[in-house]
């Protein structure tokens, strides 16, 4: 992958994905500039060559200005502060930031007995308010990408469901990403320039939960999982194919009952 030698990148949320996609964009040449919210960070960032900022969204501060001094600005918060992101929008637009990559969620979509793809029906919800607040500036150029439910090295799905608690919903199919696959896509967006879209970020396959928790807890050596008994199957099958066909992403752990989750 080529990119332009150090162009800017500010991350705003350099958390379980955020770090590590900023030391992954630093390898290939970018500057990076990243966020948190906790002071006992900044220098652990300092000294992994990420150029450090306390931000916090609901508090933005006169040092906004430093961080937005980039071409690309990616947005990687769990905040649903509608308010907030209207007040970062406003700061962005006044900044040199050309290009947003926001990340959001497929829990934007509702079940459904179709796969569903970026053009289905999303919910009323915060998030899906907060992405169009990106989409409609015309500041900027915005790509969106919905994330499936997120795993990786120290977040283990065996772990999800502790202490007996019983697992929802056994016979729906599951909607997993792997953190470095996560990364790849992001990277694919950049180096792609595939702007003003939304992609979907999901495994290629789908096993029931039953089958998906039951192998995941296997492999970090706990009890077999709990589960709830059929009522009702609420199914949701995400479609990655767009971020295979347009982006030529290959998912390296894209068959999740082939995954060793306890490594």
């Amino acid at each position: 992958m080529q990119y332009t030698a150090m162009k800017k990148i500010s991350i705003l949320g350099c958390g379980w994905l955020g770090k590590p996609l900023a030391i992954s964009l630093m390898k290939k040449g970018f500057a990076v500039k990243g966020s948190t919210t906790s002071e006992a960070k900044l220098s652990e960032f300092q000294e992994l060559g990420i150029t450090p900022f306390l931000i916090r969204l609901a508090y933005l501060k006169l040092n906004i200005t430093a961080f937005l001094d980039s071409e690309i600005l990616i947005v990687s918060l769990p905040s649903k502060d509608i308010e907030g992101f209207r007040n970062l929008i406003g700061h962005i637009e006044k900044s040199p930031v050309k290009k947003v990559i926001f990340i959001s969620s497929t829990s934007v979509y509702g079940n459904s007995d179709k796969m569903v793809t970026e053009e289905s029906e999303t919910l009323p919800c915060a998030l899906v308010t907060i992405e169009n607040l990106f989409k409609n500036s015309t500041h900027f150029e915005t790509a969106i990408i919905r994330f499936a439910g997120l795993f990786g090295y120290n977040r283990k799905p065996g772990n999800f469901f502790k202490n007996g608690r019983k697992i929802p919903n056994p016979e729906g199919f599951v909607n997993m990403i792997h953190q470095d696959d996560c990364i790849q896509l992001i990277e694919k967006v950049i180096e792609k320039n595939a702007w003003n879209q939304i992609f979907n970020g999901c495994a290629d396959t789908h096993p029931t939960r039953k089958e998906f928790y039951t192998k995941c807890t296997l492999d970090i050596e706990l009890e077999n999982p709990n589960f709830e008994e059929v009522t009702e199957i609420q199914q949701k099958v995400i479609s990655s194919k767009k971020s295979i066909e347009i982006l030529g992403l290959s998912y390296q752990f894209g068959d999740l009952l082939e995954i060793n989750y306890g490594v």
